[in-house]
């Protein structure tokens, strides 16, 4: 079965709203590196909604030169869980439908490699509530919002959380990588 890596950035309390919040301290090579890390080794992204149609604009124009990242977002294949979502434009894109536990344990069993998952707060939670969440890599940036979707449901994750890598960055910013052991 494959697995599904979820990235974030987040302040200090747990918010991962729209991240303009984190222009502040700008964004480090390092960061870069520790992104296209989670990234490099996935064959296909997992995206809500709303986060495909902020990604859609903006990375569907950009190229290698503007972004080592651009051949990943616009080449692999983006399922996109949604309701709503009808005729995407953005080339490789799949509706799987509105969220189903189910329907994601089987995109997992059959997706060959990793599905990575940036933003997408909703399905996130869905995904850490279900136990379909493998690794978290987060970036926790040294403010507080107080107010905002946080990143963990109100229920408890269902497994064990094992640390696998810690990183403080010249920003301030510290990365955190988990790997979550299903029960």
């Amino acid at each position: 079965m494959g697995e599904s890596h979820i990235h974030e950035f987040m302040s200090l309390d747990g918010v991962i709203d729209e991240p303009t919040w984190t222009a502040e301290f700008g964004f480090t090579p390092r960061m870069g590196e520790l992104i296209y890390g989670v990234m490099g080794d996935a064959s296909a992204l997992l995206l809500g909604r709303t986060t495909y149609q902020m990604f859609e604009p903006a990375w569907s124009i950009r190229t290698v030169e503007d972004d080592p990242g651009a051949p990943f977002f616009n080449e692999a294949t983006k399922y996109v869980v949604s309701s709503t979502l009808v005729d995407p434009t953005w080339q490789n894109t799949t509706v799987v439908g509105g969220y189903d536990a189910a329907a994601i344990r089987q995109l997992k069993g059959d997706v060959a490699g990793r599905l990575y998952t940036s933003g997408s707060a909703t399905l996130v939670r869905a995904l850490l509530a279900d136990g379909l969440a493998d690794e978290l890599h987060l970036f926790v940036y040294p403010v507080t919002r107080g107010k905002g979707p946080r990143l963990f449901p109100t229920v408890p994750i269902g497994g064990a959380i094992s640390l696998q890598a810690c990183e403080g960055l010249d920003n301030g910013v510290v990365y955190v990588n988990y790997r979550i052991e299903q029960r």
